[in-house]
């Protein structure tokens, strides 16, 4: 008789603890049920339910036309699935910039119709407050410095960031204003590996990086990306585990030409 091993959930204390000895955290994106289970089947640490669902799941060309109610969708499909993950959900842009009050209110909207674990917010310093009135309702955050896309119109670009020495000065600053605010952990996209190595060592929480290097405590990839279903987009921090564009094309072909030859279904498959 076989016994189910109780499945313990990871939390921000577990992290942290990941963080003290050296043991990496692995994050990933997933927004719906069925991906969801695999990825927390699999034995992720985070799943994180990225506003990167405008463009994967939605086809937007940026991450801003996503709303909050569209988020908290995607964020309660992937909770009903997540047994061992800690699942965190983007605030969408415009949710929380500039008012703290809001987004004091789109956090909560979030962990009650969600059952998320916590929520992720772009920025640095001038999100202080909305960050504070977050934690203050016992909310966990996750901060986000780096390349932030949801400023992607201020940026310009999708290149790296802060390699100069005021950005990164200013970024290494905002990460030990958001460690002091309170956040869990912070997720650092695109920047030098130098400089990620920098701030890694000097917070006692937990960074995850992405296209930021070897030395941050854990690292995050959209899961589009990684499986080869996207299948233009190849960055250097990008590594494939899959080509499933290719195996998801060559069987629906194969089920196209079989419905066409009349050979699907065949007697088996009839009642």
């Amino acid at each position: 008789m076989s016994v189910n091993k109780e499945v313990k959930r990871i939390t921000t204390h577990i992290l942290q603890e990941m963080k003290n000895r050296g043991e990496k955290i692995a994050m990933l994106t997933a927004y719906d049920f069925s991906m969801a289970t695999i990825v927390d089947n699999a034995g992720m640490d985070i799943i994180l339910v990225g506003d990167s669902a405008s463009n994967v799941m939605a086809g937007h060309e940026t991450t801003l036309p996503i709303t909050l109610d569209q988020m908290i969708y995607h964020a309660a499909s992937v909770v009903r699935a997540a047994k061992r993950a800690l699942v965190i959900v983007d605030l969408p842009f415009g949710s929380y910039q500039g008012n703290s009050k809001e987004a004091l209110a789109s956090a909560i909207r979030i962990m009650k119709e969600s059952g998320a674990h916590g929520v992720k917010l772009e920025g640095g310093v001038e999100i202080a407050e909305s960050v504070s009135r977050i934690l203050t309702a016992g909310i966990p955050v996750m901060g986000h410095l780096g390349l932030t896309p949801q400023s992607i119109y201020k940026f310009g670009t999708y290149t790296v960031r802060a390699k100069e020495e005021a950005e990164a000065a200013k970024l290494k600053e905002d990460a030990l204003k958001l460690q002091e605010l309170g956040c869990f952990g912070i997720v650092l996209e695109k920047i030098p590996a130098k400089l990620a190595k920098e701030v890694s060592e000097s917070l006692t929480i937990p960074t995850i990086g992405i296209g930021a290097g070897q030395h941050c405590d854990g690292q995050v990839l959209v899961i589009h990306d990684m499986l080869g279903i996207n299948k233009g987009f190849k960055p250097r921090f990008l590594r494939q585990y899959a080509g499933l564009f290719d195996v998801m094309n060559d069987a629906i072909s194969n089920y196209v030409s079989d419905v066409k030859a009349k050979s699907f279904p065949n007697e088996k498959e009839e009642y």
